[in-house]
């Protein structure tokens, strides 16, 4: 299983997204710091999710973070998070 798919099955469990998108941005990223040549470094997910109306911020974030689980979150260098 790719970590896409690990990112997106443990989104959807925990926050029930009306919406999601895992993006997969580290070839844009390529020879720079925190690219570790697995093509897999830099993330972009882009959410719309009811459990997170009524949260600031800095909430939302992370609750994407406890979303994805510490294993997860752990292998990524960045992980950039729109929130719709």
């Amino acid at each position: 299983m790719g970590l896409e798919t690990e990112i997106n099955d443990a989104i959807t469990a925990n926050l029930a997204p009306e919406s999601l998108q895992v993006i997969n941005e580290s070839h844009m990223h390529a020879g720079h710091a925190g690219d570790d040549g697995s093509g897999e470094s830099h993330w972009r997910v882009v959410i719309r999710a009811p459990a997170l109306d009524n949260m600031s911020r800095l909430a939302r974030h992370r609750a994407v973070h406890s979303a994805i689980g510490p294993d997860i979150i752990a292998r990524l260098h960045a992980l950039a998070i729109d929130i719709q």
